[in-house]
């Protein structure tokens, strides 16, 4: 290792009670001509690539090179489904200089090469999370092997980080997968099942965990045959055809603008690396990745994705009690109320290995459910996402039913009947009579206080909000509400019940509207104070993208539905008085009969799909502008309008914050990404201010506050007074 890499390397941070010297990895030699490298840090539960893991591997590679006798080489994690997790988030994190990061992609880039150079055949025995860096390793073998195990996923998510494959990730997959597959694999960032890696090429064999070295060692000396994948005439058609890769980039480089509307700039840094890869000399592809990672990971955005990737992470920790012991599992829940969302939660339970149980009064509602329920794992098997067994098991997971019969052994039970107070109250009543007494009750309310539901049962300290959003399966976040009783068993149980249903779980205190809905609701209202007065629906839906939020508010108040939008909305107003104030515009059109998508119009007018998906949005809906008989055209500039809509939701988040609805800043800013689709190139809607300047935010909102048709307007001039909380950081 030259002086110079010795000196990046101790530059890194050192984690805690990590070992000394050659503790991070041992070399094994079970027969003759063959070593096994184990990789294997004693201070981390899953290997990442520390200072010290990336010291004793240079040692390793060093020692291996020396040795004569070897003929080949195998790479291995811990076990079969511990390898590595990829980069250290920590150094990524802490670096604010190009240069630096260039030169630390450069180290990694030259380790890896050495691997890379040893003269041995290589073999990659690995399985469980093979992320980044992970991968990028394995790619400097002549094989990869990967365990067929649920938790295997490989792949390479740099740019869901802001970052790209910058240790050879974006010049060695083109180069054994060619430019399509690697495009797809690199810009989505999707990490791929065993069965999925190995169609497209990414491993060269699948083996049961606990053959996974075995297999690999067979490989490695040749006892057992696996040609690589050579893509021959296809290589020369396609990766190596200047016409075919211009058509093909040009086309990927559409798509990534489609979907991020140019506000990440690594997808395209890394489009313009892999697709230039196979006419590229590895030499030259390595050094322009290090300087394009080298700049991304200093932008703003990069920081912020980084940011919501730790929420992320910490939100798995909710699923353990305070001691930090793992709350108890939930093997078999049930869900009473077969509407759109208790279906579709207990199609989720039932998909991802809970024995779920729905029951509503109505068989039709059940069956449709039912039929649901089939539909979607049927999708998902069409889709390679799961076996035949698998699938035959989660549809043997979901019954249904009228009446609460064999709810008794469920562990939690989730109420998703209609948003009335005295229906839950019955419901949770007759549940508590039949249940164990450590069974949880969970209510999926939105607008309702879990307190309230509650009220009067034997044992409120197993009553928890148990929030989920509309599309469930889509939406990733789920709001674990904690009443004044509710105990920390109840929540750490219901929010390991949520992880393991594939969502992010966020604690918020028993207020009206929680945390997303109380943090929309001003901004909702005011995009449609917006439109009585006068601005155009067009100019506000574009402000709102402009922004970088994924709809317009006035097509979302469609999508939730205006009828729940109005009752959300006299429930805000209710618990916050004339700040939280409503047009009257939404409980009006719901009085003409339009409550959104659902019933085919809204504030636009919506078709439905001959294919049977879902309807499709069409004009803006004149009959809105009967109801609401608009000021004259509005003079408002679209960034004024931009900057209304933004101001109403980061203030609400800012007291939101300041009246502790939820326990930290990043919880907040994890709250606002997953719930309601705030950008997350900006990291959240506290961390937007941040970026901004809380001095910037807090004059923009006494301007807002100050504006004429603002000051006219009920409620609407304390709604845009800041915060204490923003006042007290402008200071």
């Amino acid at each position: 290792m030259s002086a110079l890499d010795l000196a990046l390397l101790e530059s890194m941070p050192m984690p805690e009670g990590a070992p000394g010297p050659g503790g991070c990895v041992r070399i094994e030699r079970p027969e003759p001509g063959l070593a096994v490298l184990v990789i294997d840090p004693p201070h981390r539960k899953l290997a990442v690539f520390d200072r010290p893991l990336m010291r004793d591997l240079a040692a390793a590679f060093d020692e291996l090179s020396r040795d004569r006798s070897l003929k080949a080489l195998v790479l291995t994690g811990k076990s079969p489904t511990a390898f590595v997790a990829g980069a250290d988030i920590d150094v990524i994190e802490a670096i604010d200089d190009a240069t630096r990061a260039s030169a630390l992609a450069r180290f990694g880039q030259q380790l890896f090469q050495r691997l890379a150079d040893l003269p041995l055949f290589k073999v990659a025995a690995v399985g469980g999370p093979v992320p980044g860096g992970a991968f990028e390793l394995s790619l400097c073998c002549n094989r990869i092997v990967l365990a067929e195990h649920p938790l295997s996923r490989i792949g390479l998510p740099e740019t869901q980080l802001g970052i790209l494959p910058g240790w050879g990730g974006c010049q060695r997959l083109p180069r054994r997968v060619g430019v399509p597959v690697a495009l797809e694999a690199i810009l989505t960032g999707k990490l791929y099942v065993a069965r999925q890696a190995l169609k497209l090429g990414l491993v060269d064999r699948l083996a049961a965990p606990e053959n996974l070295v075995r297999v690999a060692c067979d490989l490695a000396l040749g006892r057992t045959r696996c040609p690589a994948r050579e893509r021959g005439l296809w290589s020369v058609l396609v990766d190596r055809n200047p016409l075919a890769r211009a058509f093909i980039t040009n086309a990927a480089r559409k798509d990534v603008l489609k979907k991020t509307r140019g506000r990440y700039p690594a997808p395209l840094a890394a489009l313009e690396l892999a697709a230039a890869a196979p006419s590229t000399s590895l030499e030259q592809g390595l050094e322009r990745e290090a300087q394009a990672l080298g700049r991304l990971a200093v932008s703003p955005e990069c920081k912020s994705l980084i940011s919501i990737f730790r929420g992320s992470e910490e939100a798995k920790k909710l699923g353990r009690l305070p001691g930090g012991a793992e709350a108890r599992a939930i093997e078999r829940a049930g869900v009473v109320g077969g509407g759109v969302m208790g279906g579709a939660i207990a199609s989720l339970l039932a998909e991802k290995g809970v024995d779920a149980r729905l029951c509503d009064l109505a068989r039709k509602a059940v069956d449709s459910a039912l039929v649901e329920h089939a539909r979607t794992i049927d999708g998902a098997l069409r889709k390679r996402r799961f076996e035949a067994h698998e699938a035959r098991a989660a549809l043997d997971r979901l019954e249904g039913a009228t009446t609460l019969e064999g709810f008794a052994r469920c562990g939690l039970v989730i109420e998703a009947v209609a948003e009335k107070l005295e229906i839950k109250r019955s419901v949770f009543a007759t549940l508590a009579a039949s249940l164990a007494p450590d069974a949880i009750l969970a209510t999926n309310t939105s607008s309702l206080s879990v307190d309230a539901i509650a009220a009067g049962l034997a044992h409120p300290e197993r009553v928890v909000g148990m929030h989920f959003f509309n599309p469930v399966r889509l939406m990733p976040l789920v709001e674990i509400v904690r009443g004044s009783h509710t105990s920390d068993e109840t929540v750490a149980a219901t929010a390991r019940l949520a992880l393991r249903l594939g969502k992010t779980p966020v604690v918020v205190r028993d207020v009206a509207g929680f945390l997303v809905n109380r943090v929309l609701g001003p901004y909702l209202d005011e995009a449609v104070r917006l439109y009585e007065l006068g601005v155009a629906p067009a100019q506000i839906e574009r402000a709102a993208l402009d922004f970088g939020l994924p709809m317009g508010p006035l097509e979302l108040l469609d999508e939730v539905g205006l009828d729940v939008a109005a009752l959300g909305a006299q429930s805000l107003e209710a618990a916050y008085g004339e700040r939280m104030k409503s047009s009257r515009l939404v409980a009006k059109l719901v009085a003409c009969g339009l409550k959104g998508k659902k019933s085919g119009a809204g504030f636009f007018q919506y078709e439905p799909d001959p294919r049977g998906g879902r309807p499709r949005k069409g004009e803006f809906n004149p009959r809105v502008t009967e109801a609401a008989r608009p000021h004259a055209a509005s003079t408002l500039r679209s960034e004024d309008v931009r900057e209304r809509l933004a101001l109403a939701l980061v203030n609400e988040a800012a007291l939101c914050l300041e009246e502790r609805v939820v326990a930290s800043e990043r919880e907040l800013d994890l709250a606002t990404v997953f719930g309601m689709g705030f950008p997350p190139f900006y990291g959240g809607a506290l961390r937007y201010v941040r970026s901004r300047g809380a001095r910037n935010v807090v004059d923009a909102l006494e301007r807002c506050s100050a504006a004429a048709d603002v000051t006219a307007r009920d409620g609407a001039r304390e709604r845009f007074k800041p915060c204490a909380l923003l006042v007290e950081r402008a200071r």
